[in-house]
């Protein structure tokens, strides 16, 4: 497995793994809002994915934000490869294009009520990264519940 900044001819591979979510977080395949969003963040660098030779994606990660506050504003692992380090290595180099801080990574991610909060476990995954809850968010597109998660990165 490989993590590298995404590329325009990632973009069809991205819509594979929305299309695995839309479930969760809504409509985006066919959402030009989606669309154009993920085009800026190829275009920007801000789009990293993770891919394995002759198995296609297995996950991507849209970043942004400006020092001192960072985000993640989206991160799906394709179901055939969660639970194998994916997720934490799309985390890791995006935490490394952030720099060395001191800052904040902040991610929105599923109320502990919504159903993929433990389908998909990304609560205990940003938990296990070392993100703490914070207040809630505004509801998803599905109308789920959503919560604030945050990181403290570079203080000594």
């Amino acid at each position: 497995m490989i993590i590298r900044a995404a590329r325009e001819q990632d973009f069809a591979g991205f819509l594979g793994l929305a299309a695995e979510v839309e479930h969760w977080f809504g409509p985006m395949v066919e959402e030009p809002g989606f669309h154009r969003a993920l085009h800026k963040h190829i275009g920007r660098a801000t789009a990293l994915v993770a891919a394995s030779h002759g198995q296609g994606l297995l996950g991507g990660l849209l970043f942004g934000g400006q020092a001192p506050v960072h985000r993640i504003h989206w991160l799906v692992v394709a179901e055939r490869a969660r639970g194998q380090g994916v997720g934490h290595a799309l985390v890791a180099e995006a935490m490394r294009r952030f720099g060395p801080g001191p800052g904040t990574v902040e991610v929105v991610t599923f109320g502990a009520d919504h159903p993929g909060a433990v389908a998909g476990g990304a609560r205990v995954f940003y938990e296990r990264l070392g993100f703490v809850p914070a207040e809630s968010a505004e509801p998803g597109p599905e109308g789920g519940s959503r919560q604030v998660y945050r990181l403290a990165v570079g203080w000594d």
